[in-house]
């Protein structure tokens, strides 16, 4: 089916034009939520052409849309922006692809960056949001809110029971983050702050703030009369897993993460455990895990990602002990919005040609009057782009 696409601000012949002259083109492979996005690239001088249809574009017509002039993207998480894609942009004079996302393993980095191109994502909006999502299914998953759901709707409730959908209990547990960044942190402070759970957390180095936070947390809980809580680093995931009642998956999807979590690792884990992915679908091996949960249907999951989404794997929709979203990691509207803004900041600066950013936190991004930098631009070093931090 041919993809609908519209241009803002109108063209020339037609009226109401914030922009006539639109000397930039811009491509949006998405309707983004908000208009602040629109009235940045405008602002900028962008002419911009949005596909306004709901299924993603294939690499043909991505190829198509960016034609032979084009100044900049602002794409998706669910597109390949490979060496080819990111060729061809360079050929249409293309400067700058933005992801719609905090996460780029779509995209090519290196040959961005060889091809000159500014790659920029949108951070720290969303990272409550997700970590927000994460706890959502969490507790769905514990508490087999799905399940019920589903009971209810059916019609099936007829009073109250002793026994009627029994699940665990999350106070004092331990919780076991992979990957502790941004979301996987803000994860951890929320179910820890909330539950007083233990934490066990695995990642590619230290995180010394999170772990000098709970200590002051667990000072503060003693100072209350209260058991003080615990964060430990484990030196392997297979600790972490072996330890943990819940395990909430935050990495970033590399060649090192894909299938993370496979059929010997998910054996280690807990009869009665929850596991929540936030990630990226391929760092569980789909198969492994419709596997383990049909011969566990006390172990619970909670997916926000899929492997090869939007695709599952067979047997996985019809497991009543996996909770399935489709992917709303940071679906709020404040949120969606906001994203939109950096990716439009993005384009703008590096077309109007700002340094990229380096100062403290990315929020300000968001007012009326932004700092003259791109707020968020991965391969900005590489380029040998002028940084500013004011």
């Amino acid at each position: 089916m041919k993809k609908k696409w519209t241009t803002f601000p109108p063209k020339a012949n037609q009226p109401l034009a914030d922009n006539p002259s639109g000397s930039k083109r811009v491509v949006v492979t998405k309707e983004l939520p908000g208009n602040a996005w629109k009235k940045i690239l405008s602002q900028a001088a962008c002419q911009v052409e949005v596909c306004t249809s709901l299924d993603a574009l294939a690499a043909n017509e991505l190829r198509s849309a960016i034609g032979t002039h084009c100044d900049g993207v602002i794409g998706q998480l669910n597109e390949v922006w490979n060496n080819d894609l990111l060729s061809a942009l360079n050929a249409a004079g293309g400067k700058v692809y933005c992801n719609y996302a905090v996460g780029f393993n779509n995209v090519d980095v290196a040959a961005a960056t060889s091809l000159r191109i500014a790659i920029g994502n949108t951070p720290e909006v969303l990272t409550e949001t997700t970590a927000e999502m994460g706890v959502a299914l969490t507790f769905a998953a514990a508490r087999r809110i799905a399940e019920a759901d589903t009971f209810v709707r059916a019609g099936k409730f007829t009073g109250w029971q002793p026994s009627l959908f029994l699940g665990e209990l999350l106070a004092g547990k331990t919780l076991g983050v992979v990957g502790a960044g941004r979301i996987g942190s803000a994860y951890a402070q929320m179910m820890v702050e909330g539950h007083k759970m233990n934490l066990i957390y695995f990642n590619t180095k230290p995180n010394v703030a999170l772990e000098k936070y709970f200590v002051s947390y667990g000072k503060f809980l003693s100072s209350q009369g209260q058991t003080a809580v615990r964060c430990t680093m484990a030196s392997t995931i297979e600790e972490l897993l072996s330890a943990a009642d819940v395990v909430a998956l935050f990495p970033a999807l590399n060649e090192k993460t894909h299938h993370l979590i496979n059929r010997k690792r998910l054996s280690l884990m807990k009869e009665n455990a929850i596991l929540v992915n936030l990630s990226r679908g391929p760092v569980i091996d789909e198969a492994a895990l419709v596997n383990h949960c049909t011969r566990h249907p006390n172990f619970r999951v909670g997916l926000d990602v899929y492997e090869n989404e939007p695709a599952m794997e067979k047997g996985l929709r019809e497991l009543p002990n996996i909770v399935l979203a489709p992917h709303l990691g940071s679906a709020t509207l404040w949120t969606r919005e906001n994203m939109a803004v950096l990716a439009a900041r993005n384009l703008a600066a590096v077309l109007n040609g700002y340094p990229a950013w380096n100062g403290s936190g990315i929020m300000k991004f968001l007012g009326e009057h932004p700092p003259k930098a791109a707020p968020s631009i991965i391969n900005a070093r590489d380029l040998g782009m002028t940084f500013s931090h004011q």
